[in-house]
């Protein structure tokens, strides 16, 4: 480094305004209207001080918005850092400092109390705030998130492909299964250009998959349609791998006997003891089954999930389709 250089950032940090600003700014990232009640100085000063720094490579800052954001950057060389850390040390200590500190402490308050106002106002309304500006979906995309992006995923019963194409931006592939090639028409259409979906035709209860393939299998508003669940689910014990597991969502019991008529249901539903013993006799262990919270505008019957973790080894099912006490049309 040159020696004007040097003398140039000894020049910047001699300035007790610009050393209070970058103790300011290490801490917290605000705006010029914070740091000029922080420092309880004018804008103009704050701005100039800030400009300076800025200049040096002291101060990076970003816009958001209207508003633009300044925190402390890198030091410019190793020199400066060692300078920085000699005045860090002497600023720290003033009565200025102190009181900066206390007065920040006093604008991050004023941002916490602002958000609470804001929250308190629309707290009835804030799921509906949240749709309009996200939409519905926002959360069905934090769920596809936590997926591991290595995982294959068989969406078994896939219908038009509306859940095979949520998973394939989070996961290596996806396998969707689906026995209706009008549905599969649709799931084509639906997915053209996503490449890392595998579409195939196929029953539930003979799946067009080899063994121990798949990382995570979706059953998801199909099993109803299924003539033999319990081999559905061995199918998909079958299809994966030891540890793998499988999810499915369905109906609870229900006596609309309307959806059989309307829509072809076969099943009125499963209740918990049903799929607890289909679950085991497939081979699952840690099987879980939970009633969900009907939405407001949902017009059909109360849902749940279900599954479990597939063991090493797949035993076959010794229920048939009309066991339980769920029975179907």
């Amino acid at each position: 480094m040159t020696l004007p250089s040097s003398l140039a950032h000894l020049s910047t940090l001699a300035d007790s305004t610009r050393s209070r600003l970058l103790l300011v700014l290490e801490r917290h990232e605000l705006t010029v209207g914070e740091l000029c009640a922080t420092l309880r100085l004018p804008q103009s000063t704050v701005s100039r001080h800030l400009k300076v720094l800025g200049d040096e490579g002291w101060v990076i800052s970003r816009a958001d918005g209207t508003s633009r954001y300044y925190k402390s950057g890198a030091p410019p060389d190793d020199w400066s850092q060692r300078l920085w850390s000699v005045v860090r040390e002497s600023v720290s200590s003033s009565d200025s400092a102190q009181q900066d500190r206390l007065r920040e402490a006093s604008v991050l308050a004023g941002r916490r109390s602002r958000s609470r106002e804001f929250f308190a106002s629309v707290a009835r309304e804030w799921d509906a705030v949240r749709d309009e500006l996200f939409g519905p979906t926002m959360d069905v995309q934090l769920a596809y998130a936590l997926l591991d992006p290595d995982a294959v995923v068989g969406d078994l019963g896939c219908g038009t492909g509306r859940l095979a194409a949520g998973f394939a931006p989070h996961v290596r592939r996806v396998v969707a299964v689906d026995g209706s090639e009008e549905m599969l028409l649709a799931a084509r259409e639906r997915l053209a250009g996503v490449l890392n979906v595998e579409l195939q035709l196929g029953e539930l209860e003979q799946l067009p998959l080899d063994d121990a393939i798949l990382d995570l299998a979706t059953l998801s508003l199909v099993l109803h349609y299924v003539a033999d669940p319990a081999r559905a689910i061995a199918e998909a014990h079958r299809a994966l791998r030891p540890g793998g597991r499988l999810v499915i969502i369905d109906m609870m019991p229900h006596e609309r006997d309307d959806l059989q008529l309307r829509m072809g249901h076969v099943w009125r539903g499963f209740n918990a003891e049903q799929m607890h013993g289909w679950l085991a006799d497939a081979g699952f262990a840690e099987t879980r089954y939970v009633p969900l919270s009907a939405h407001e505008s949902a017009r059909g019957p109360v849902l749940f999930t279900a599954g479990g973790r597939a063991s090493g080894v797949a035993r076959p099912s010794v229920h048939s389709p009309s066991t339980g006490s769920a029975v179907p049309h």
